[in-house]
């Protein structure tokens, strides 16, 4: 991330809001990202948070979702200059406790129960069966970078063609409740639980209308092997707590708990493959990346019933 470019976005957020130049804490920061604790001279804090595109537009979603009633940071000014987005957020403290499964399942039923809007992208049937295809052209694109050459990934194009070819049977159903909004980083450490049992959302720099149960597999990670049984169980609690009956329901000829992990790694790996190409797009990385769109592949595979 561009150093003036960060500091010059949190000077428009201050000055828009009338209070002067903090000092910067760092808590998390990615090469697409940041997130910084800020304090002001009269001791009070807020979030400040940046990131370059695609993420550049989350203060649309946030004031949005708040709209819509779901419980997330207030947004207290934004700005937007060369791609690259800053926001002022409201500071919810530290963590009281971690998010477990219950408290995973009661906030996915809020935010799936949200109105819809424009302004989010839509992942209907028609787009989800798209995604092998779109991760295909990302692999023609990096081999003709000369990267991600044929003998080593010639797996990865088998595995993406055989997805192609399935995916219309395999994506039907993908409108069936929950459908609406998806938060797509849904994740115990997005879910941010302070004083009171309160809870919070956080980042939703990629949320869009789609299925709800991409939400739902993601909730346990990708970094362990996918456990359909587990997902199971966490649906259940979904619906117990409120969530459409509709989500244990089979769709594209699978069980639900299927679907939805097969689905979500798809979403994941052509999420991966287009990071590659476009919006990281360093050589360096492609080894890591690599290896983790062939995880998942294999999985997806398996999940799929390909």
């Amino acid at each position: 991330m561009d150093e003036s470019l960060t500091a010059e976005l949190l000077h428009n957020l201050c000055t828009a809001t009338g209070r002067p130049l903090p000092t910067r804490e760092a808590v998390r920061v990615w090469s697409m990202s940041g997130v910084e604790r800020v304090t002001f001279p009269d001791r009070t804090t807020a979030i400040f948070k940046y990131a370059k595109r695609p993420f550049d537009s989350e203060d649309q979603a946030l004031r949005l979702a708040h709209t819509l009633g779901i419980p997330v940071p207030k947004v207290y000014a934004s700005a937007v200059r060369d791609g690259r987005l800053g926001m002022l957020l409201e500071d919810l403290g530290p963590v009281t406790r971690e998010a477990d499964d219950l408290d995973g399942a009661a906030a996915a039923v809020v935010v799936h129960g949200a109105r819809t809007a424009p302004a989010l992208s839509l992942t209907d049937e028609e787009r989800l069966r798209t995604l092998p295809a779109r991760a295909l052209d990302h692999l023609h694109a990096l081999r003709k970078a000369d990267r991600w050459a044929a003998e080593d990934t010639d797996d990865i194009e088998q595995a993406l063609d055989l997805l192609a070819r399935a995916a219309p049977h395999r994506a039907t159903g993908a409108t069936l409740a929950p459908f609406g909004w998806v938060h797509s980083e849904f994740h115990p450490t997005s879910l941010h639980i302070g004083n009171g049992n309160t809870w919070r959302l956080l980042d939703f720099a990629r949320a869009f209308t789609g299925p709800g149960l991409l939400d739902l597999a993601s909730w346990h990670g990708t970094v362990e092997n996918p456990d359909p049984v587990r997902l199971r169980v966490f649906i259940e609690q979904y619906v117990a707590a409120g969530g459409s009956p509709d989500a244990l329901a089979r769709r594209g000829e699978l069980p639900a708990e299927q679907w939805a992990l097969g689905w979500q790694r798809i979403w994941s790996v052509e999420w991966f493959m287009e990071q590659s190409i476009r919006w990281i797009n360093d050589p360096a990385a492609d080894p890591a990346y690599i290896k983790v769109v062939r995880r998942h592949l294999t999985d997806v595979l398996r999940l799929l019933e390909v």
